[in-house]
């Protein structure tokens, strides 16, 4: 009886296998990579959401203190960028990781308006504008046409 030699049996992965894995992978990306930057600017548009109220509430500090919404902005004027609260969103990060500039677009002695504005060349860039009213109306330019439309006076549109 003659036996047979001893074949050493060879393991792991085929070209073929190889390129199944990595062209599911590339699905699975494709797929994956746009959702993950909707969750992204949503994340952000919450934030800026979020630093408007704090902002507000700002104003309506200032407002306990001096009478007026008047004089809230850089440089004690009633626009621009505000001198009593964070000058970006998210505020709690560094102005150089800013996704939104926040602005005191009007204000008169008993009304204000504020806004978030995106950042141009961030993620967030084409997300419209978010906007608080005195009067607690909220609206975001979902189109991101540079007004607000009738349909676009809410937050979660």
């Amino acid at each position: 009886m003659s036996k047979k030699p001893f074949r050493k049996r060879q393991t792991g992965f085929t070209l073929i296998e190889l390129m199944i894995s990595v062209a599911i992978i590339g699905i699975i990306s494709a797929v994956a990579y746009p959702s993950y930057q909707g969750y992204m600017k949503s994340a952000s548009r919450s934030a800026a959401q979020a630093d408007l109220m704090s902002l507000a509430a700002a104003m309506e500090r200032h407002k306990a203190a001096s009478y007026s919404y008047k004089a809230a902005a850089n440089l004690g004027t009633d626009t621009g960028k505000p001198a009593i609260y964070a000058q970006h969103s998210p505020s709690a990060e560094p102005y150089s990781s800013r996704r939104y500039d926040l602005y005191i677009s009007q204000s008169s002695g008993n009304t204000y308006l504020i806004e978030a504005k995106p950042v141009t060349g961030t993620l967030t860039a084409s997300d419209g504008k978010v906007a608080l009213y005195s009067d607690g109306r909220r609206a975001w330019d979902i189109n991101n046409d540079g007004s607000i439309g009738a349909s676009e006076y809410c937050w979660n549109c």
